[in-house]
């Protein structure tokens, strides 16, 4: 290992002093953040909030201080069912009952894990990851399918948020805390040959309480009572949270709904299912797959099913190259390179498999802007930051920005051609759990 030589500190040193950029930045830098020095017109001058393809969606909902945007996504796409069956101008399903049911399985699902790795050394790389990164509020489309066929959903008003449910950092904290404790207790069960099982029940129950302390109690059953566009009232009595969905929402969530990545790197294969391993939250369902294919087949399916008037979830980075006051997600809105004269170009594939990017942010699309030649230069995209930031909480995405950062969707299985239903069928690749397809669930 070779260490830095004085010699070359001083060339570096010449060098930068003799550059007139340098200086300038140096002085810049020293007062501004380098987000608003770097800022760029040309960003703005793509980000037109203009559509040719614009289905009409409710106000934008408001996660607040919680990660939990793929709930929200997903719910914000079956709100807009349940809007056009009963004739409302506004509704909002419960994103903190949806989040309390995978709070709890997600327990039991790490549980699981530490009873199958209960005979690896605690320095193991996969147990140590698992113990690291314990729960949070992240999760994946194949998660939620899995909330919603066991427990189906209910409106807000069956179950409000709570100050916990939408500022989850702390009790987040205890719960993980909860979780290393016994991981440790369902070890030292197993060594001394002891009920595993039920050291496990033990910690479900403290964790079920702590829940419900913090979310409040998920009904078991409740009265749907609304007053549609029209000024009509209605209401429907003694629905299960299961049987309102399937009334209300009524999809086949498991067999009609595909999950696609764009994952242009050399160990994922196009047209090949994806899974990461000890990825999930209900123990003994099925694992979470992706189909990997091309980003212009990506682009392609998400724009026919915008065509039909159905939005889209997705999955994005949106990290750092973006404007949020704005509300403007562009790869032209900050010049870098530019403004510090350093080259931070990267490709995607690049940035993938340097851990410079992953997915960290779930939202709806609900809108495109086709260009002359049919091809996509911006993007409608329906966020879960509250009205206060974009237009009333509404995203503008420029199509190269798309290109880069956009690594999900979820599309419906009947736009799928026949290459791509041949894929879907193919034998899952199978990923450790911090593989970058997998980062929305952190």
């Amino acid at each position: 290992m070779n260490d830095v030589t004085m010699a070359a500190i001083e060339s570096f040193r010449a060098e930068a002093a003799a550059s007139p950029l340098d200086h300038a930045m140096t002085n810049a830098l020293a007062k501004h953040n380098v987000k608003d020095i770097a800022f760029s017109n040309k960003g703005l001058d793509e980000a037109q909030f203009q559509f040719s393809v614009d289905i009409p969606t409710m106000d934008v909902t408001n996660q607040k201080q919680s990660g939990r945007c793929w709930i929200f996504a997903a719910l914000n796409l079956f709100r807009e069912t349940v809007a056009e069956k009963c004739n409302l101008e506004k509704f909002e399903l419960s994103q903190n009952y949806t989040a309390f049911w995978d709070k709890f399985e997600k327990i039991n699902f790490f549980y699981e894990c530490m009873i199958e790795l209960k005979d690896r050394p605690l320095t193991d790389r996969l147990v140590t990851y698992l113990m690291d990164t314990a729960i949070g509020d992240g999760g994946q489309w194949n998660m939620l399918v899995n909330i919603v066929e066991k427990y189906g959903v209910v409106p807000k008003a069956a179950m409000q948020e709570t100050f916990q449910s939408s500022h989850t950092r702390d009790m987040n904290r205890l719960i993980n805390t909860m979780l290393r404790k016994g991981t440790l207790a369902i070890r030292k069960a197993a060594a001394e040959g002891g009920d595993v099982a039920a050291v496990k029940n033990e910690y479900l129950k403290d964790a079920y309480r702590l829940l419900s302390m913090c979310f409040g109690v998920p009904p078991k059953s409740f009265d749907f009572e609304y007053t549609d566009k029209d000024k009509v009232y209605h209401t429907d009595r003694n629905l299960t949270p299961q049987a309102f969905f399937e009334k209300y929402v009524g999809c086949d969530l498991r067999n009609d709904y595909v999950g696609i990545i764009n994952s242009p790197t050399k160990d994922k294969p196009f047209y090949r299912n994806v899974t990461i391993d000890y990825l999930g939250n209900v123990a003994g369902a099925p694992p979470v797959t992706y189909l990997n294919l091309p980003m212009e087949e990506m682009k392609e399916l998400i724009i026919r099913q915008l065509r039909d008037g159905k939005p889209v979830w997705f999955g994005s980075d949106v990290g750092f190259m973006g404007e949020r006051e704005m509300g403007i997600w562009s790869d032209a809105i900050y010049d870098f390179d530019g403004t510090l004269g350093i080259d931070f170009a990267m490709t995607k594939e690049e940035r993938l498999d340097a851990r410079e990017s992953a997915m960290n942010h779930a939202m709806v699309i609900t809108g495109v802007n086709l260009d002359e030649n049919g091809q996509p230069n911006r993007w409608k995209i329906e966020n879960s930051w509250s009205d206060e930031r974009g237009t009333k909480g509404y995203y503008v995405m420029n199509g190269s920005w798309f290109d880069k950062f956009t690594y999900q969707a979820v599309v419906e299985k009947k736009y799928l051609n026949e290459r791509q239903l041949e894929g879907l069928a193919s034998e899952a690749l199978h990923f450790m759990p911090w593989d970058p397809m997998g980062t929305l669930a952190d």
